[in-house]
């Protein structure tokens, strides 16, 4: 399953850390950033995605994050 959320962050070494702190908690997912699309995608694929854990888990870091429809 995949899961494409918008943010708003916009820099590699942020999207970064944030990749490296979400792959401990969804340790078999492919997690990824595109930053040059207008909508700060960060696009998370697994089995099991909780994306209201995801949302709320970057609300508390002090970045937007909201599901997208694709």
């Amino acid at each position: 399953m995949v899961e494409v959320f918008k943010t708003n962050i916009t820099d590699i070494s942020t999207a970064n850390a944030i990749i490296i702190e979400l792959q401990q908690i969804l340790i078999e997912a492919n997690i990824s950033f595109d930053l040059d699309d207008c909508d700060k995608i960060l696009r998370i694929d697994s089995q099991d995605i909780d994306c209201q854990y995801i949302i709320n888990h970057l609300k508390k870091l002090g970045y937007c994050c909201e599901m997208l429809d694709y």
